[in-house]
């Protein structure tokens, strides 16, 4: 039963975020570019009802997410929760009075698959406790290090660049995010509300907050078929790897391992199909 509402809520949650990005990057595109990065652009875009709404879903996502990550593992949960671009990509055609091609059917298709393949022989989970700080530690120093890389490249970019290096940014401090939540997630249930004598729950402010505002200045940047299959390769991917290295969660070995990994490049490969269709660049 746990497993039905984990895979059931995080499905519900990709559905969530994909009409929150749809809403957030039609607002964030028409603030101006140097506004970029600022505290002043979620200030700009808090006047939009377009985007309060987006913002709305979002919250609602994660809740759902939240739910499906006390439920279930990340290597479990994350995978389907980054299935919003497959939810996403009709909604975008749906905006521009298109219709999806061969092309993204394609995209879609493989996608999916991949995603059924690598979960199809997951073995199951029995549960782990929340990591102690010295798992964390090397953990931030990576993302921290990574981010910091990834920003200033992106300010020194074309706009099409830009877009990509600010939602690997993003993609990257959701994947931190997504452990965080599920580290809170175990505990609260195991603790109640003692748990907010812990670090990890006030971490998700500030590393989520630092995601808005970069995934926020990657939809600014550009178009959202850009940036959203970043972000979908990177957070499903890191989460799965933060999942295994630091949540100590099984991942399938032997001949099963194999079908894992040709399921997670067959997913990685519908995300690059999906950014190169005619509608991502339209």
């Amino acid at each position: 039963m746990a497993t039905v509402v984990a895979v059931t809520a995080a499905l519900l949650a990709a559905c969530c975020f994909a009409v929150a990005a749809v809403l957030q990057q039609a607002a964030a595109s028409s603030v101006p570019e140097d506004q970029s990065l600022r505290p002043r652009l979620i200030l700009s875009l808090a006047r939009r009802p377009l985007w309060l709404a987006g913002i709305g879903m979002s919250a609602a996502s994660y809740v759902i997410q939240g739910a499906a990550l006390a439920f279930g593992s990340l290597v479990l949960v994350m995978p389907l929760a980054s299935t919003d671009v497959l939810f996403a990509l009709p909604l975008i055609a749906w905006r521009r009075a298109q219709h999806l091609t061969r092309t993204e059917v394609t995209g879609a298709v493989c996608t999916a698959g991949g995603v059924a393949a690598f979960l199809v022989v997951l073995p199951p989970s029995v549960g782990s406790a929340a990591p102690g700080l010295g798992h964390w530690v090397p953990l931030l120093a990576v993302v921290a290090f990574l981010v910091a890389i990834l920003i200033p490249a992106g300010i020194r970019a074309s706009a099409h660049a830009r877009t990509i290096l600010y939602a690997a940014a993003a993609g990257l401090l959701f994947a931190l995010l997504d452990a965080l939540t599920k580290s809170a997630a175990d505990l609260f249930r195991a603790d109640g509300p003692a748990a907010l004598a812990r670090w990890e729950p006030y971490a998700l402010v500030v590393v989520g907050g630092a995601g808005v505002l970069l995934a926020q200045s990657s939809f600014q940047s550009g178009s959202l078929a850009i940036s959203l299959p970043v972000i979908d390769t990177l957070e499903p991917v890191g989460a799965v790897l933060i999942g295994a290295t630091v949540f100590h969660e099984p991942l399938a070995t032997s001949w099963a391992l194999a079908v894992q990994v040709l399921g997670g490049i067959l997913a990685v490969a519908g995300i690059v199909i999906l950014d190169n269709s005619a509608l991502a660049r339209t």
